[in-house]
């Protein structure tokens, strides 16, 4: 039997080394007026570095205000498959002119998201292209979100990786143990949100089991998918130690050793997000 997974904290979670919430959405109403309280709040509990993802054209110099104020804070840049009927169409070339900002550490999120906008499949699968393309040139991680499309994600990640190389991380990851096989064979890491520590998630964590080590990071996704004991409530940068915390039971390790090893991971996916000396 696996071992129960709680996300309760101890008061040794204080002590935990550097953690990074490598996926959240600072810019959306949910927080508006308290980004330094999140802030804040996130440094208390270990969380040193935070990546804010945007998600449209319409949003991101909102984005770029927030990561300009912050030292530990970053931002990637990217057309969200379910925003891509609704915004203009974003080119390979623009990607890459967006990305020259210097606290741009990532392109997406982009993906694919059958569940809710299958009717732009298309045009989903013609962004999610310029995207890969852009991340083959900038060098930067591609930021992938995916739901429902597996197949589709499969071939087309593929199709990419076989034209030229790139990185990549599966956001959230909550989709079949056949994409996490093909993205772990590419190369590409697997993020792990609040939704693996969720009782009825054991599916996720069985997957994450199987993942190496080296490729698994941590994040909130946040407002979104709070962990327990924060389950229905608004998610938050600091939360992401609760989700570490159920990362660490999953691997059988120590939480300093799991906010170590996940965070020498981000690292190397995400070599522009570092903290000047």
């Amino acid at each position: 039997m696996p071992p129960e997974i709680s996300a309760e904290m101890s008061p040794d979670d204080a002590l935990l080394p550097e953690l990074v919430d490598s996926h959240c959405h600072l810019d959306f109403p949910d927080f508006e007026g308290e980004v330094d309280q999140l802030v804040a709040r996130a440094a208390a509990a270990g969380v040193r570095r935070i990546v804010t993802i945007c998600t449209k054209l319409s949003g991101l110099e909102k984005v770029r205000a927030i990561s300009g104020a912050y030292p530990g804070v970053f931002h990637t840049f990217g057309l969200h498959p379910m925003s891509v009927a609704e915004e203009p169409p974003i080119t390979t070339a623009e990607l890459v002119e967006i990305a020259r900002h210097p606290k741009c550490v990532g392109i997406g999120e982009t993906g694919l998201d059958y569940h809710y906008t299958a009717e732009s499949a298309a045009a989903q699968q013609v962004s999610l292209r310029n995207h890969i393309e852009a991340a083959q040139q900038t060098g930067l991680p591609l930021v992938i979100h995916a739901r429902a499309a597996d197949e589709d994600m499969e071939r087309i990640l593929a199709e990419g990786m076989r034209h030229a190389p790139y990185s990549c991380v599966m956001h959230c990851f909550s989709s079949g143990a056949r994409l996490a096989e093909a993205a772990l064979e590419m190369g590409f890491y697997l993020s792990m949100s609040g939704i693996a520590a969720f009782p009825k998630s054991q599916e996720i964590r069985d997957i994450f089991a199987r993942a190496p080590l080296d490729r698994v990071l941590v994040e909130t996704d946040s407002p979104y998918l709070a962990p327990p004991p924060f389950r229905g409530r608004r998610n938050e940068p600091a939360y992401v130690a609760h989700t570490a915390k159920v990362g660490a039971q999953i691997f059988g390790l120590s939480e300093a050793e799991f906010a170590a090893a996940t965070t020498a991971n981000f690292d190397r996916l995400f070599p522009r997000a570092r903290l000047a000396a």
